[in-house]
């Protein structure tokens, strides 16, 4: 009988278990920004909705510069997890492959009715093939440096802002004698095919880490005059960025093959005079 009623002193409380423990701050701030990105995105569709196309483009080119500093800040925090690698490719999904694709429906794809969303889904599904791609990478083995350089495909938040260039020359009032919104669906395709696809793309996040001093002083004002034009001409800024950044893709290609040919792998003899760069 007394392993089924143990005695019980009251003057002295049992030990509770620790459930859960502390996790430093530089672990949370980072996925703080992921999910700032992720209200903006969402927010961008519930624009849209209602009409302000143009407040709906500034929550996703919000989204997207969050998209790109909240990695870097887990990194010089120390702070990165599996779980904010999770958790960033999950809000990449919402902010640059649901919004993008709704933004353009509501905007006029809805016009061509099914194929118009046909052509929305193609683009969305495009976005989640290419970021499991992307995670599945991230177990690979260690490439070579110069290869980091390189990105599979277009990114996520470059093919969502280059998805919405219909939207930017409807803006400012540059629309083709044909019908926008059947290019429109066409061109959303044709940016769905080069995020699945393996042509490679210039990523630069091994470039520019240090800067020379007599670069400093014109990197700041070209970083000034980058945002100035981003606030004062938005839809204009947004449109001739686009227009560089599909008119990079050939080169990066072409510098991508000839890294490729001059790397050791590839060449007969390590010692000879086509090492990499």
């Amino acid at each position: 009988m007394n392993t089924l009623f143990p005695p019980f002193d009251p003057e002295q409380p049992e030990r509770r278990r620790k459930r859960f423990q502390s996790v430093p701050l530089r672990f949370l701030f980072p996925n703080i920004v992921t999910l700032v990105a992720l209200c903006a995105g969402l927010t961008a569709v519930r624009l849209s909705i209602e009409g302000r196309l143009d407040l709906a483009i500034y929550a996703i080119v919000f989204a997207a510069m969050l998209d790109g500093i909240d990695g870097r800040i887990a990194r010089l925090l120390k702070g990165t997890s599996r779980f904010g690698a999770e958790l960033d490719s999950l809000a990449d999904f919402v902010n640059f492959g649901c919004a993008p694709g709704l933004i353009l429906y509501f905007w006029g794809l809805h016009e061509l009715k099914t194929v118009g969303w046909i052509c929305c889904l193609v683009f969305t599904i495009a976005m989640v093939l290419r970021l499991a791609r992307f995670n599945v990478s991230l177990d690979a083995p260690d490439q070579a440096e110069w290869r980091k350089n390189f990105g599979v495909g277009v990114p996520a938040p470059a093919g969502a802002l280059c998805a919405l260039l219909p939207i930017y020359l409807s803006l400012i009032g540059l629309t083709p004698t044909l019908p926008l919104e059947a290019l429109a669906a066409v061109y959303l395709v044709v940016i769905a095919v080069l995020m699945v696809s393996r042509v490679p793309t210039f990523l630069g996040k091994k470039a520019g880490l240090r800067v020379r001093r007599e670069l400093v002083l014109p990197l700041f004002a070209g970083v000034v005059l980058f945002f100035a034009l981003l606030f004062s001409n938005p839809f204009e800024t947004l449109t001739a960025l686009v227009v560089l950044y599909l008119g990079s893709i050939p080169l990066g290609y072409s510098r991508y093959r000839r890294l490729e040919r001059q790397s050791p792998a590839h060449s007969p003899d390590p010692e000879s005079d086509t090492a990499p760069e």
